[in-house]
């Protein structure tokens, strides 16, 4: 480059200097340094100005062009080469300090100065090993997870897969959870059905011990004693402090002792708000003695009309309105349909020998019981016949878990009604 521009300058100079100006325009161009030097030059027809000064920068550009280009290129090559001249400088001074052992191989304690590959060959070796030791054990992991994937489905798949199976984990969880939920619900109320049927016979407990341990008053045992109603009268009566809860199901027993005429009359009353019917015992006129519930009425085939005492025992379950008729330990009679599906209501009031318009109230003196009341119990519950029994033949006594016969469970009302003392079974039962 240095070269052409000396040569340009000199042959334009030497046309300046010696030849005169004929109004021509002259442009320098190379010419080979073995060339003639004479500097020819090449006549160019005339031009006008202003475009001898486009020609011009035109050529101008061209030359700061390629003056650019071989600048970068010769920075280019000053940096190769005094990145080579340090590199030779290294190896020189790395030639001087060489040691070699006896097997004339390379000395392991030396660092590698050059960059590009470990002196020892042996190093190269093993570093190879290890690496295609590294790329081979890749590639076996590769192979075994794409045998286990194949014939499966493509990945896009196999997550809509899982995807899918989660979703039906979940939903089968949700539905255990609410399984659960459930089952704690109920067993939470069995619980406390439970609890309150617990609570209900232990107080039944602690009220008859109370009674032993206070000696029943004149009695020798809380329940043997008897209720007397001589009288036929709006007035005589008896009533227990204890109300019914509601029951699907119950058993009403007594002993009864009557020889009124005609009819006995109501030895059990219980009333509540809206229902003054909703249990009644009654035998009235020259009628057979009749079971109410809920004011419908079925006729019991039992006779108590000799003077003696004899053991009854009703009971009934809502479902299908059936009923039992006992006397003496003997079922005498079954049936249906007494106002099925209809549980007993709780909160009323219990009457002993009278027959309730009211609710506690408003008796009728011909409906009136006239006789001896003992040992009335009602369970919430239908007894076995071999409980019945038992009882009836006075071999076990057996306490109703919802209404118990004790004495402070009964109060008496009007003058002429007693309490007295019950002495042994065989003034129940003087033929046993």
């Amino acid at each position: 480059v240095l070269a052409f521009l000396w040569l340009c300058a000199l042959c334009c100079g030497r046309l300046a200097r010696g030849q005169p100006d004929d109004g021509k325009r002259y442009i320098c161009r190379a010419v080979p340094l073995s060339g003639d030097a004479s500097c020819p030059v090449t006549l160019l027809p005339e031009l006008s100005a202003g475009s001898q000064e486009e020609e011009l920068r035109n050529t101008v550009m061209q030359l700061r062009e390629t003056i650019l280009q071989q600048k970068e290129t010769i920075s280019k090559q000053l940096g190769a080469i005094n990145e080579l001249t340090t590199k030779l400088s290294l190896c020189a001074s790395a030639s001087d300090d060489r040691k070699y052992d006896k097997g004339s191989s390379w000395g392991k304690d030396k660092q590698n100065t050059m960059g590009d590959v470990p002196r020892d060959p042996n190093d190269t070796i093993d570093s190879l090993g290890k690496t295609m030791q590294g790329l081979k054990d890749r590639l076996e992991n590769l192979e075994q997870m794409r045998a286990n994937i194949s014939g499966a489905a493509f990945p896009s798949e196999l997550r809509d897969l899982l995807q899918r199976r989660l979703g039906e984990l979940e939903n089968q969880l949700l539905k255990k959870v609410s399984n659960l939920e459930e089952e704690k619900s109920m067993l939470s109320n069995a619980t406390a059905a439970y609890r309150l049927k617990t609570e209900n016979t232990l107080n039944a407990l602690v009220e008859r011990i109370s009674e032993l341990e206070k000696g029943g008053g004149d009695f020798k045992s809380p329940e043997q004693f008897k209720l007397s109603l001589p009288q036929r009268t709006n007035y005589l009566y008896g009533r227990i402090t204890k109300s019914l809860p509601e029951m699907y199901a119950f058993t009403l027993c007594m002993w009864i002792k009557s020889s009124a005429s005609p009819g006995i009359g109501t030895p059990f009353s219980y009333g509540v708000p809206g229902q003054a019917n909703e249990i009644v015992l009654i035998e009235w006129g020259n009628n057979p003695i009749e079971l109410l519930i809920n004011d419908k009425v079925a006729q019991l085939p039992i006779e108590v009309r000799d003077g003696k005492w004899h053991h009854i025992c009703i009971a009934w379950t809502t479902r299908d309105g059936q009923w039992d008729a006992y006397q003496d330990g003997e079922k005498l009679g079954t049936g249906d349909n007494l106002a099925a599906w209809h549980p007993i209501k709780p909160g009323g009031v219990i009457i002993l020998g009278q027959e309730q318009d009211v609710v506690g109230g408003r008796f009728d003196a011909g409906q009136a019981f006239v006789g001896e009341l003992s040992q009335v119990n009602v369970w919430d519950r239908v007894l076995r016949p071999a409980e019945v029994r038992a009882m009836a033949n006075c071999s076990a006594y057996m306490a109703g878990n919802v209404v118990s016969w004790l004495a402070s469970n009964v109060e008496v009302f009007g003058r002429g009604a007693f309490k007295r003392p019950l002495e042994m079974c065989q003034e129940r039962l003087p033929n046993a």
